[in-house]
């Protein structure tokens, strides 16, 4: 899916008449927010724009390896002309980034559930990350891919796609990571940095919930509370990519997990396992619990009790495991 050229040529427009644009990505940000963030927000800068780039949650740690980071705010400030979200499928993933500032201009994601919250909305859902979508639109649109760009949109497509091992990955995207590499991306770094790369504290917090892993019926599953991280000391809010080892586990289709927040909220991640035997569609199960995603990677907050969550969500994620079996069927056929 191609980007449509007129919604191209208007928000090139927008742009040049912009004079001090809002950039914002959601909470707990990943390396395809932070990425896309940092992509289009130092393209922007170089191209003389005043650029504010936020995330209410701050840059994670291991993403800090990035140029212009320490440019990224948690709170806008001043006047804003033009304000656009990147790779959040729903303007409230986005926290209290946009707090007291108009509806978003423009909205660059790659979610199929995306709901087109914004004026314009530039939503492909067959791009491997939004750092992809940005990383074939930016040349279009004369805006500069520096080597600090292309460092920043590589590692939202390494992150987003686990190394390039997703459903997803496509010649095309493997092209787009060489143009990038061309460009002066550092691709051995990115991937260690953003993928390897572990601080003692993670590790820690992934031992409090390997400790509790359980495997069922096809489904992996654990949770992460308060109290382990507290134990850790990590400092995150999310699950330090645990998520990430359980779906590679033998003999599984489905992995999940579940991570305690503050104010009695629980964050889920769903992972179709690299050899499940159905072709799943997590976001189905995802949009159950008011969250969403991509085929084989979605996530949802729910209020309530880890315990009580916990067991409603198994119980429809297996309902629907279940129900593929059953059929046969690829979801959708």
């Amino acid at each position: 899916m191609e980007a449509d050229s007129n919604l191209l040529a208007t928000i090139r427009a927008e742009l040049d008449a912009a004079q001090s644009i809002l950039i914002v990505s959601h909470v707990r940000p990943d390396g395809d927010a932070v990425g896309s963030l940092l992509g289009l927000g130092l393209s922007l800068l170089t191209a003389g724009k005043h650029v504010q780039m936020v995330l209410s949650d701050g840059v994670p740690a291991n993403f800090r390896f990035l140029a212009g980071t320490e440019q990224v705010r948690k709170r806008p400030e001043g006047n804003i002309d033009y304000r656009i979200v990147v790779d959040a499928s729903e303007i409230d993933r986005v926290g209290r980034a946009l707090e007291d500032q108009p509806a978003p201009d423009l909205n660059i994601d790659h979610h199929i559930t995306n709901n087109h919250f914004a004026r314009h909305n530039l939503v492909l859902s067959d791009a491997a990350a939004t750092a992809e979508i940005l990383a074939r639109i930016l040349p279009v649109m004369n805006l500069p891919i520096t080597t600090a760009v292309a460092n920043a949109l590589l590692t939202g497509m390494v992150t987003d796609t686990i190394g390039f091992r997703t459903g997803n990955v496509t010649p095309r995207v493997l092209r787009v990571a060489a143009d990038l590499m061309e460009r002066g991306a550092l691709l051995a770094s990115v991937y260690y940095q953003a993928l390897i790369q572990r601080s003692s504290a993670a590790a820690r917090f992934w031992g409090c919930g390997l400790n509790r892993l359980q495997v069922e019926d096809g489904m992996v599953w654990t949770s992460l509370t308060m109290a382990d991280r507290r134990a850790s000391e990590y400092s995150g809010r999310d699950d330090a990519d645990l998520i990430n080892v359980l779906s590679a586990l033998q003999g599984v289709d489905l992995a999940l997990i579940f991570v305690e927040q503050p104010g009695n909220c629980i964050k889920i991640s769903w992972r179709v396992c690299g050899q499940a035997d159905v072709d799943a569609d997590v976001s189905a199960v995802a949009l159950q619990f008011g969250g969403g995603g991509h085929r084989a990677a979605a996530g949802a907050e729910v209020t309530g009790g880890l315990k009580t969550v916990q067991e409603k969500v198994l119980v429809a994620t297996q309902l629907y495991l279940n129900q593929l079996r059953a059929a046969k069927i690829t979801p959708g056929a």
